[in-house]
Formats: structure tokens, sequence, C-alpha cells
């Protein structure tokens, strides 16, 4: 019986080619965008899932208020971490402290400023599972100068060589280091990550305040609760913990931080705090109902392309039941055709998903699997995801199809009634409804991405090539070679440029009552040349002046987010006013209008900018563009090499580096129009489908309309009216929805685009066109099809 139904599929598959792979390409499609987007979102899901004791790993996390402002820090002052085990030993079973850094390692002439260096505390291998390859877990990290290194990273310095026990050179210091540990490269799918660790004693040795230091933040802590604590009732006793360290601090200063407790595995999808998340659940929520939607998209299409043909199949169901053929073995034989294409989409889709995967991993950004047998356990999903389809899809057509009644159907009258017209004009309603939305929602991502990268910066950053020299001695006579080449229009030293990190400053200003109110402001070390260079105005006071002996000791400039935070109306009225920040004091001299020094997701906070040349590490040279630009940049690195040669020469544009900010929402929207274009490309098949059923319908009709004069023009206006109308009530439905929804996603930008009307005009227009393109198709041929042949259907 078996046989025969597939011997009957196959046949029927063959015997109608061109529905076959329609059919089939459209559930292949459907497939394989479900599959990429699986694959997308279990791996988002899956951060930090190789840690066994992630359930018990907890972020350390602060609330810091102020008189000005509650500042939301990624991490505690450090001394909580140098505490917290000593102070609740039946709580905590370990702690952790790591610190990015960016350091310079050398052995012979092999020399890498490893930009994902991290500094961390000997319990690092008893929070984290990464594996060790060589090294003691327990000690690796406990004594100052150790390192342990990735694989990859013992690679370059070793080669082949065992690197236990060897020397490495760090920074422009020469402190030698010995190599304590090798570990397996860092899983893709890992908050943290890094190609060198250094252990923590390096610093805290040469810092020996930092263990006990309760107002410096900066790093993050992490902390392995014992089996059985909830980390709720634990939180509640940090208060009074921090009370007995750091009461006293906490008042003279007016910074009273809260501590709060970060699930690992909850840290990289829903945290915000300090810019540390790099993840999305928005964006998880989102391309898991894309792919539901791809996936009911092709779904609808099969019950369309198949009750489309039921007239084609109609004598063969009056037939089998003649010769005694049930109802339900009907119902199989039309499932399991419906299963058969599904299983040969599930292969296609399996290999269009390999060849596919690398591009889609460019695409995301990162690496999400290396092939599809990286899980084998997935392909199961997909297949059940297709067998579910095959079953669920061709339920109804089986069950339209098996309801014929033999005499009727072979004699010519059969009809599918009015429930199956309405279901399916209701199907191709749905599928134009997400189109549309998908439409809408795309133009709205890449108007705001435009946006961004066109605002009014408030500062110029083309033309503006960056060194960083990593604090290297040498750098003023670097800087100053650079002011004589003869391309370089403009040279200065900074120790913080637009889209990069700066750090945030114990501060006090005199407020508009005259009282030194304390804040935490962000901080910019510049020299005399910054400002003008970055083209940043000046509306109030005076930019630094080398005329002024005391800029270099006892000025400050600020912004204008600061000039509101401190209660004055006018910026002008800050002018001369006091200021006492990181041991520095003196007078406000200026007010700079504000400009983004981060991205145009968040709001412009309050910034002070001071003279600081030990603060300054980054060279910022204007060079020109065009053909000169190599030429010039070869100048520049030879002069780096003559005067810091032990260090590698690297550079970036500003321009670039600053757009950096925008490639998660690049990628998601690069991702969301891949996705949509497949999504109308998929409902597209499926108005092909009820376009060649509700032609094949009206046969009789088109041919006697055409005997009777109507012209080819009437009739594809005809056969299109009813498709133009399922395209409006489309219309009408996601315009309120994808409103809604896309609103909602702009939210996450403090400065957004406002959703315009002609947003959803141009969107239903594209849609419109694209359904009668569609529909054309099969509307032309009808209506140039014979007459006389058409007057024979029946």
């Amino acid at each position: 019986m078996i046989k025969n139904y597939l011997l009957v599929a196959f046949r029927n598959l063959w015997r109608h080619r061109a529905f076959s792979l329609i059919n089939i390409l459209g559930l292949t499609v459907g497939l394989t965008a479900f599959f990429l987007i699986f694959l997308y979102v279990r791996f988002e899901l899956s951060y930090d899932s190789f840690n066994t004791k992630a359930d018990r790993i907890y972020r350390v996390v602060a609330d810091i208020k102020t008189p000005t402002e509650t500042l939301n820090s990624g991490g505690p002052a450090w001394a909580v971490g140098a505490f917290i085990k000593k102070e609740f030993p039946d709580e905590v079973e370990a702690a952790v402290r790591t610190d990015e850094n960016s350091f310079l390692f050398r052995r012979g002439d092999v020399k890498y400023q490893e930009e994902h260096s991290l500094l961390a505390d000997s319990d690092f291998f008893k929070v984290f599972d990464f594996k060790l390859i060589h090294g003691d877990p327990a000690t690796c990290l406990r004594e100052p100068m150790s390192v342990v290194l990735t694989e990859s990273a013992a690679k370059k310095y070793f080669g082949s060589e065992n690197p236990m026990g060897k020397t490495l050179i760090m920074t422009s210091d020469n402190f030698n280091t010995q190599v304590t540990g090798v570990m397996k490269d860092m899983p893709e799918n890992s908050q943290i990550k890094a190609d060198v660790i250094v252990s923590m004693t390096t610093r805290t040795s040469r810092a020996r305040r930092l263990d006990s230091a309760w107002g410096n933040y900066g790093n993050r802590t992490f902390i392995l609760l014992k089996p059985g604590i909830n980390y709720k009732s634990f939180q509640n006793r940090l208060p009074a913990f921090l009370d007995k360290y750091d009461g006293g601090e906490m008042k003279s200063s007016q910074m009273f931080p809260t501590l709060f407790l970060e699930p690992l595995r909850w840290v990289y999808l829903y945290s915000t705090r300090d810019d540390s998340k790099t993840g999305h659940i928005t964006n998880v929520y989102t391309f898991t109902i894309v792919a539901l939607f791809i996936l009911l998209i092709a779904c609808f299409n099969f019950v369309n392309l198949t009750t489309a043909r039921a007239a084609e199949r109609a004598r063969e169901v009056g037939i089998r039941k003649v010769v005694g053929a049930v109802k339900t073995q009907l119902s199989r034989q039309f499932i399991g055709e419906s299963v058969v294409l599904c299983l040969i989409a599930f292969i296609l889709a399996l290999a269009l998903t390999s060849a596919l995967l690398p591009s889609f991993n460019n695409l995301s950004g990162k690496v999400i699997s290396h092939t599809i047998f990286t899980h084998p356990q997935y392909i199961l999903v997909l297949l059940a995801v297709a067998l579910g389809v095959g079953i669920l899809a061709g339920i109804y057509p089986a069950l339209v199809l098996s309801s014929f009644k033999p005499v009727e159907t072979l004699k010519g009258r059969f009809s599918t009634g009015t429930h199956g017209v309405f279901l399916r004009r209701g199907l191709v309603v749905v599928q134009f409804t997400i189109s549309i939305g998908l439409i809408i929602g795309t133009i709205i991502v890449y108007s705001q991405m435009m946006y961004m990268r066109n605002a009014d910066l408030g500062f110029n950053k083309t033309q503006k090539l960056v060194i960083d020299t990593e604090g290297d001695p040498a750098r003023m006579a670097f800087r100053n070679a650079l002011t004589t080449l003869p391309n370089v229009r403009s040279v200065s030293m900074a120790g913080s440029v637009p889209g990069g990190d700066n750090p945030g400053a114990y501060s006090q200003i005199q407020n508009v009552k005259g009282e030194m109110q304390i804040a935490n402001l962000d901080l910019y070390f510049v020299d005399f040349d910054y400002i003008p260079q970055y083209q940043m105005k000046i509306i109030a006071g005076r930019a630094f002046s080398r005329d002024f002996g005391s800029d270099t000791t006892q000025a400050m400039i600020v912004n204008e987010a600061a000039v509101k935070d401190f209660g004055y109306r006018s910026p002008k009225d800050i002018i001369g006013r006091k200021f006492d920040q990181w041991g520095r004091s003196g007078m406000i001299i200026g007010v700079v209008k504000d400009f983004h020094f981060h991205s145009l997701q968040e709001v412009i906070k309050p910034l002070s900018i001071r003279i600081e040349p030990d603060g300054c590490y980054l060279v910022t040279a204007e060079v020109p563009s065009g053909p000169q630009l190599p030429e010039t940049i070869a100048a520049i690195e030879k002069e780096w090499k003559k005067d810091m040669p032990h260090r590698p020469f690297s550079y970036y544009f500003l321009d670039e580096y600053f757009d950096r900010q925008y490639r998660a929402e690049d990628r998601f929207g690069k991702l969301f129009l891949d996705f949509a274009i497949l999504a109308i490309f998929i409902s597209c098949l499926g108005l092909l489908g009820l376009a060649s059923y509700s032609t094949l319908q009206r046969t009789k009709e088109i041919g006697i309309r055409k005997v009777l004069g109507a012209s080819v023009r009437g009739i594809v206006g005809l056969l299109s009216k009813e498709f133009v109308l399922l395209v409006g009530v489309a219309f009408v439905v996601a315009t309120p929805v994808a409103w809604y929804l896309m609103n909602r996603w702009l939210q996450d930008f403090a400065y957004k685009v406002s959703i315009a009307w002609w947003v959803f005009a141009a969107a239903g227009l594209t849609a419109l066109v694209i359904a009668l393109l569609t529909v054309s198709f099969q509307a032309i041929r009808a209506a140039l099809a014979n007459p006389v042949q058409s007057l024979r259907t029946e």
C-alpha cells in the first residue's frame, strides 16, 4: 500500500512539474530561511551555556547615586571583588575580577599589540569553564607576571614549541612575564573574550591600594555562589556589607552605591550597563517571529497551490471512489504526497543552508555554526518541522479533494465551496500583511541607519587618521614629527576620540546656587589643537590657548549638557565657575556645543574637557584623501618606526571607527531586508497559485467574454481586481501593527527619525506592484488564450 502511495505521488509530481517545482521551491526557501534563523537564535540564546556552573555565576553591578544623577555601572568598586568572598565564606565559593586591556607582547622579533588582553584574578578558571591544555587552573594566575595564552596566541609567539615556563616581554617597560598556562581558544558564544590572560596580581602588586579602593570603579566582577544559595536573598545582604566597609567614604564623597547580581546567562541579551550589552533579546524575538512567519507563508502556499489543482484531480478522485477507495485512503494518499514533497524540500534546504552558512556567518558578524552538522540534533528539528509542515499543510487539501462526490466529479460538476474560496483569500491576505509589514520595517530600519550616519554630530570626523601609541614615552616625539610631514594638515593628541571609550571622573562643579555639586562627568583629556582640529564649536567663553599658562592645570571646558546639569540657563553663566576633579582645581573657561561622543542611541551626557599631556595617547592626523593617501600613510609609518620601533604600527580612520557603533544595527537591517525579500518571494508564489486557480475556475467565462468582444486589457483588469482588493485589505491590517512594532523598536534610540506617512504609502505601493506583476503573468496568458479552446474546457 505504501509503495503504491509513493508511486502515485511521484507520478503525480512529475506529471505536474511546474506546480511541483513552485511548491518545492517555496518550501525549500521557507525551510532554509527558518533553519538559518533557528541556528542564529539558538546561538544567541546559548551564550555562556558552556559554563557548567552558569546557574550559580553572577555578575556584580552597581547603581551609584550622586546628588546629580544615578550611574548604572557594569561593575562594583575594585575592593568588592577582593572582600566579598572573605565576608561571605558560606555563600560565595569564588570571586573573580576581570579588566579588559590592550598589552604589547614581544618575543624576539615577534611582537603583537594584543587588543584582547584580560587581567583576571586567580579564581578565573574555577568560576569559568575555559579549558586549559597546559597548566594548573588553581595556580596559573596566582603569581604576578603570570600569563595564560590561548592556542592561537601560543602559536603566534612560539610556533610548535611548548610555551610553558617561557618568557614574554610585556609593555614598553620590558616586564618579563612567564607563560603559566595554555588554554583552548575561547568559544564564540562567550561574552568574555581574550587571547591573553594576565594575572590580576600583576596590577595589584604595583597598585597596592587597588584591593581596598571602594570608590574606584572600572572592573567587572563575577561571583560563584555555593549550591542552594538564593541569589536574591544574598543580594539583600549586600547593603550592610557596603556600609561596613564603605560607609564613611560614601558619605564623604556623596556617592551611594547599591549592588545587584545579574545571572551570567542573562547578561548578554538583557543587560545595558556600561554598554556591555552586545546582544539584544528584541532581535531574538524579532527573528523568531520572522522565521515562523516565513514558515507559515510557505505552508499557506502549499494549501493554495494544491487546492488550485483540485479541479485537475477531481476526476481522479471520482474514479478512485468508484473503484472502492474510501475517504481515509484518499486522505492518506494526499497527505503522503504532501509529506514526500516536504521531504524533497527538506533535503534541498539542507544543501542550500550548508551552501549559504558561510555567507550568513559573515552577514551576522559571528560564526554561529561552522557546518550544519556541528549540532546534528538541529537537523532532526528541521526534519520534524518539514514533516509537520507536510502533514498540517496537506490536511486541508486532502479533506477537500477526498470529499468530492464521484458522480458530480465524473460529470465535471464540482466545486470546492465558498469556505475554500474564503480560506484561500484569507491566506493571501495574511501573507501580504506579513510582507507589507516587513517592507515597512525595512524602510524604517534603513531610514534610521541613514539618519544616524548623516546626522550633524557636532564635530568633523572626515579625513581623521587615528594612531594609538598606547602611552609610549616616545609619543610626543612622534606627534611632533608628524607636524613636519607635507601632507599632514594638522595633528592633535587626546585620551579619547568620539565613538571610543572615555573615563568617568568624580567631580565637584560650582552650581547655579554657588554650591560645589558632586557629579561623575565623562572626561576628555586633550591638547591645545584637539578642539580646532575636530571643528568643535565653542559657544561661550574660549577654547584652550597656549597664551594662558594656567590652561594646562587650572582650566576646564564643559558641554551644554553639563551646563544644564548644574542648573544654568545660559552657557555663559557657567564661565568662571570653580571645579575640582581628580586632583586638579580651577575655573571653567568655555562651553563647547554638544557633540555626539557616543552613538545616537545614547543621549549626550555631561562632558568635561581638560588639558592633560600624561593622559593623551591617541594621535589624530588630518590627512588628504585620494591618491596622496597611501604616500602619506607610508610617511607616517616611517616616523613611527623611527620613534617606536618596538611597537607594531596600526591606525584607523575616525569615520569608520565611529560607524562601528552601528554594526549591530547594520547587521540587523541587512538580515531584516534579506528575510523580508524571502517572505515577499514566497508570498508571490502563493499569489501565483491563487491566480492560477482563479483563472482555471473562470476559463469558460473568459472565453465567452472574448467572443463577446472583451479586450485583453479588460480581461487582465477583471482577473487582477480581486487581488488588488486582497492587497488593499492586507495593507489596512499591516499598517497599524507595523507602526506600533517599529515605534517600539525606535524607542531604543535617543535620536531617531519620525515615522512619516510616505513609508506606509511606499510599502503598500511596492506590495501592489509586486502582486500585479505576479498576477499579470497568469492573467495575460488567460486573456490571450483561444476562446474556442476555453469554451471546450467544460
